[in-house]
C-alpha cells in the first residue's frame, strides 16, 4: 500500500510543507481531513502555530469555518460533564471519562481539535445499576430499544446501549470495562479504577492515568473494529506518545510494563508501528523492541489490512483491496470480541437485519 496518498499525514508529519503545497494538494487535504473528522485539528495546528495565513485562502475558508463547529462543540462538552458529574454525585459515584471528552477535559495535545459525537464514561460493573437508575431520571434513555441488542450488549459488551438525552440529544455511552468480557483479553478493571487521575477545575471528574490512557487509545482501535475514523485515532496515539514522552522520561518503560501487566502487549505492538509508518511518531528503539513480544503470526499480513484501513476513509486513499480490509478486520473484531459459537449467529442477525432496513428504505421512496 502506498500510503503517499495520504496527503493529510504527510502534512501531519511535516507541517513546515505547508508553504509548499500546491491548490490540488490542499483540495485532497482538506478532503482527507473532513472524512477523517480532523480538520478543526488542522485549524487548531496551525492557529497554535501562527501559520493559518501560509495556506491559500481558497483552503483556509474550510479549515477556518471548522472552528465555530469546535468551539461549540467543547462549550457543550463541559456542560455535559456538569450535567453527568450532578447525576452521579447523587450515588456518590466519581466521573471517569474516556476517549475524546477526556482528552478535551484533561486539556492535553490529543483534545486539541478533537471531534466526537457522545460523551464516554467508565463505572465500576457493580455500581451499574444505580447509575443506569440515575441517570433515568436525569433524562438519559436508550433510543430505539431492541430486546436482542439489549441482550446482546448486557451480556457480551463492555459497555450498555448508548444513552440518549430526552431534551438535549447527547449520547452518554456508559461502560464497566475497556474490553468485552468474552475477548480473548483477560483485563482487571479495578486496576484501571485504581490509578484513575482528578481533572482540574471539576468536582469529581476524573481520567484514567496518562499510560492507561494511551492503551485504551490502543485497545479501542485495534480491538474494536471501528475503522471508519481510524486514522483520527491512529493521530490521537501519536498526540498522546509525544506529549507524555516529553513530560516523563520512564513513560516507554511504563507503557510496556503496563501493557504486559493488562495483557495488551498486541494492541501496544500494533499502536507503536502504526504510529511510526504513517506519523513518524518519535519512539525510542527500545521502546519498539520491548513490543515485539505482541507481533502477531503473520505481521505482513496485518500490514496489508491496516495500512489500507487506517487511511482517512476518502477515494483517493482507497485501492481495490481496502473495502476488503476493513471488511476482514470488522469480521476480525467481531471474532476477538466472542467465541464462534456466538459469533456466527450473531453477524448472520446483523446482515439479515441490515437486508431488513434497507428494503424498508426502498419500500417507502
Amino acid at each position: 500500500m502506498d500510503i503517499s496518498n495520504n496527503k493529510l499525514a504527510e502534512l501531519l508529519r511535516q507541517p513546515e510543507k505547508i508553504k509548499k503545497f500546491s491548490l490540488l494538494d490542499w483540495s485532497v487535504v482538506i478532503q482527507q481531513a473532513r472524512a477523517s473528522n480532523l480538520l478543526y485539528k488542522l485549524y487548531c495546528i496551525f492557529n497554535q502555530n501562527d501559520s493559518l495565513e501560509n495556506i491559500p485562502l481558497q483552503a483556509r475558508r474550510h479549515i477556518e469555518a471548522s472552528r465555530y463547529t469546535g468551539e461549540n462543540l467543547y462549550q457543550s462538552v463541559f456542560r455535559e460533564v456538569e450535567y453527568i458529574n450532578a447525576a452521579l454525585q447523587s450515588i456518590d459515584l466519581p466521573v471517569i471519562l474516556l476517549k475524546g471528552a477526556a482528552y478535551v477535559a484533561k486539556n492535553v495535545d490529543a483534545g486539541n481539535g478533537r471531534l466526537f459525537s457522545d460523551v464516554d464514561i467508565l463505572v465500576e460493573k457493580n455500581f451499574l445499576p444505580e447509575a443506569e437508575k440515575v441517570f433515568k431520571q436525569h433524562g438519559w434513555f436508550a433510543n430505539d430499544y431492541d430486546e436482542y441488542n439489549d441482550h446482546y450488549y448486557r451480556t457480551w459488551m463492555h459497555e450498555i446501549p448508548a444513552l440518549t438525552h430526552i431534551k438535549r440529544d447527547s449520547v452518554l455511552d456508559v461502560h464497566h470495562a475497556i474490553v468485552p468480557p468474552t475477548s480473548n483479553i483477560k483485563l482487571d478493571t479495578s486496576k484501571l479504577l485504581n490509578c484513575i487521575e482528578k481533572v482540574d477545575g471539576f468536582a469529581n471528574v476524573f481520567t484514567l492515568s496518562s499510560v492507561d490512557m494511551v492503551l485504551h487509545s490502543a485497545v479501542h482501535l485495534f480491538q474494536d473494529g471501528e475503522l471508519e475514523h481510524g486514522f483520527r485515532d491512529l493521530v490521537d496515539l501519536d498526540s498522546l506518545m509525544k506529549e507524555f514522552s516529553a513530560q516523563d522520561p520512564e513513560f516507554w518503560m511504563k507503557l510496556v510494563s503496563r501493557a504486559q501487566e493488562l495483557d495488551l502487549q498486541r494492541s501496544i505492538f500494533y499502536a507503536l508501528r502504526y504510529t511510526q509508518r504513517f506519523l513518524s511518531t518519535p519512539i525510542p528503539q527500545e521502546g519498539v523492541q520491548r513490543t515485539e513480544i505482541g507481533q502477531p503470526v503473520f505481521p505482513k499480513l496485518m500490514d496489508f489490512l491496516f495500512e489500507r484501513a487506517l487511511m482517512p476513509a476518502h477515494s483517493t486513499c482507497d485501492d481495490r483491496f481496502t473495502a476488503i480490509a476493513r471488511w476482514v478486520l470488522y469480521i476480525r473484531a467481531h471474532y476477538l470480541r466472542m467465541p464462534l459459537y456466538l459469533l456466527i449467529p450473531h453477524l448472520i442477525r446483523k446482515a439479515y437485519m441490515k437486508r431488513v432496513e434497507k428494503n424498508k428504505a426502498v419500500t417507502t421512496q
